[in-house]
Order: C-alpha cells, then structure tokens, then sequence
C-alpha cells in the first residue's frame, strides 16, 4: 500500500501507467473482452469495476489534450444499447478529475480491436456491462 494511491490499483497496473509515453493508450477492458487475442500487454483487475479503476487511475493520469478523442468507448452494434447507467458513471469520474477533457467518442468494435492491438496494455477488468470498454491516450504529466 501506498499512501495518496488507490489500492485498487496493482503494482504491475501503477508499473504499466508510470511507464506509459505522451500518446500511449490503456484500454480499460470489460470481463467479454477479447484481451489476450488483442494485445500481448494484459493486466488482470479482476472483480474491479470500470468506473471505479477510472477514480483510481485518473487522478495520476493526464489526458492528452492534443487529440480530439483522448476517450474512446466501443460503439454498440446496431441493434444493441449502451448501458446509459454505465456511461453516466464513466461521465462522473471524468467531470471529477479531467473536467477540461473532451466528451467521450466512440468507436465501432473492429475498429476499437485494432485499437487494442496497439495499445500500451489491456486491463482486464470484472465490468459485466456490454460495452464498458474505455481507451485512455495518455498526455504530458506536469513536473508540478
């Protein structure tokens, strides 16, 4: 345990987000996620919800705020819904640390896999909800 630290978040999570360069992205992956099939960088968060790691993780994270889309979300498949319970709690604990981001775009699925294929590492989390699935392009962090 660290003190100012979430414990939600492991060593080998705080060792993947310290190590992140400006641009790098972390997908924050529900429990359906193709993890290990996307990306050979998997991390296990296991019975933690999405919005919850985001409280844990945003407070040390900057955005990057050079890219538009510094926050994606997976695009249901037409015919299916996002989980609008879900998508307010992601809102929430944005608004609370990264007030300045841009709101969250989304992405068709085959094109966030590819994503994902590029990514710093994938997490992957106990999220039950279709389509919890958060990238996060990292920025700059400040010296102060």
């Amino acid at each position: 345990m660290l003190k100012g630290i979430s414990p939600l978040l492991s060593p080998d999570l705080l060792s993947a987000l310290y190590r992140m360069g400006h641009g790098d992205e972390i997908i924050l992956a529900d429990a359906h996620f193709p993890g290990e099939t996307c990306n050979k960088n998997v991390l296990r968060a296991d019975g933690l919800r999405i919005a919850d790691l985001l409280h844990a993780i945003l407070p040390l994270f900057v955005l990057d705020p050079y890219v538009p889309d510094p926050v994606l979300m997976m695009a249901p498949v037409p015919g299916d819904e996002l989980d609008a319970a879900l998508l307010a709690a992601y809102r929430k604990v944005l608004a609370q640390h990264a007030p300045d981001a841009p709101a969250i775009q989304f992405i068709d699925r085959f094109p966030f896999y590819e994503r994902a294929r590029s990514a710093y590492a994938v997490v992957m989390t106990g999220e039950t909800a279709k389509y919890g699935n958060i990238i996060l392009k990292k920025g700059v962090t400040p010296l102060s």
